[in-house]
């Protein structure tokens, strides 16, 4: 990182609707819900609330619509220690919105309309590139146009600005696009994605993160659920569990974890202590409902490791 400094995230924002349901239906089925909540996300949105929640000194680039979803996700972000000056409302556009079923084992499956998303054109980014030139990281995933990260990847490499790549939703990315990223957070649906390697155990993870190094991508971190996750650095790996917890709602916990991870390492905290500061992050996040309701602010992470030991 340039000095202990400020974080871009760039990204969507959604509206999450969410059905908790006892199992997910099967095509033609109708199953009926045991509770329903309308809640903020989106995955952009849910690491930059992440990221302003455990102390970071944020700026977010998103879209939203102009409609009163839009106006008071953005009161929201304030409220989240975010930076919201480079969100742009697009006219005539709805905010995205997510459809989400939760079933009893805390799992989810997810339909997105990306409306407002689908407007953070590379153009927009140009507008926005002097906040990333000046930054120490860029944070991204795959719910904006993919030639709009290409863009601002390009813009933060060529001021030394850490580019990290949360690359979900799971899609097929150019070599250009790799090679432009530091740090790589992929889980094991979107490791196989990006390598071809099936990521089923430990040895597994090591060779898909051999394929991303060799893609020019120095840190790979691949999540794998309640099992903690993959480093490796420079070609040399390591598991680092994560903490156990009874899961109630997955909703978000990867976006915690790299949001979190991301301000950790722009406080200098070694690469072990900043994921294990993540684990907590995310531990906290299962055991609640929702996306960014879900999400810890930085006392109660602190707490939670205090009690671990």
């Amino acid at each position: 990182m340039k000095t202990k400094g400020n974080l871009v995230v760039l990204g969507s924002i959604n509206a999450d609707h969410i059905l908790n349901l006892e199992h997910f239906p099967t095509p033609g089925e109708t199953v009926t819900g045991q509770e329903y909540q309308v809640a903020f996300g989106g995955k952009g949105a849910n690491q930059a609330v992440a990221a302003g929640r455990s102390g970071a000194d944020i700026a977010f680039i998103a879209c939203v619509g102009d409609d009163d979803t839009g106006s008071r996700v953005c009161k929201q972000l304030v409220s989240d220690k975010i930076d919201t000056s480079p969100i742009s409302t697009i006219k005539d556009a709805s905010t995205g919105v997510a459809l989400i079923f939760v079933n009893s084992a805390g799992e989810n499956v997810i339909g997105i309309h990306a409306g407002a998303n689908a407007a953070l054109t590379p153009a927009l980014v140009a507008e926005h590139q002097q906040k990333i030139a000046d930054a120490s990281a860029l944070l991204m995933q795959l719910e904006s146009p993919l030639e709009s990260v290409l863009a601002a990847a390009k813009v933060a490499h060529q001021h030394q600005t850490k580019v990290i790549l949360n690359p979900a939703p799971a899609c097929e990315l150019s070599d250009e696009l790799l090679g432009l990223v530091d740090m790589i957070t992929p889980n094991e649906t979107e490791a196989e994605k990006l390598t071809g390697v099936r990521v089923e155990n430990d040895d597994d993870a090591a060779k898909a993160s051999q394929v991303l190094h060799a893609k020019g991508i120095e840190t790979v971190i691949i999540t794998l659920g309640s099992r903690g996750v993959w480093l490796s650095e420079n070609g040399k790996g390591q598991r680092v569990p994560g903490f156990k917890v009874k899961a109630v709602d997955t909703i978000a916990a990867g976006d915690t974890f790299n949001g979190a991870l991301v301000t950790a390492l722009l406080e200098s905290k070694p690469m072990n202590e900043a994921i294990r500061f993540a684990h907590a992050a995310a531990a906290i996040a299962v055991t609640r409902k929702g996306a960014q309701p879900s999400v810890p602010w930085r006392h109660e992470i602190d707490e939670f490791l205090q009690q671990q030991g």
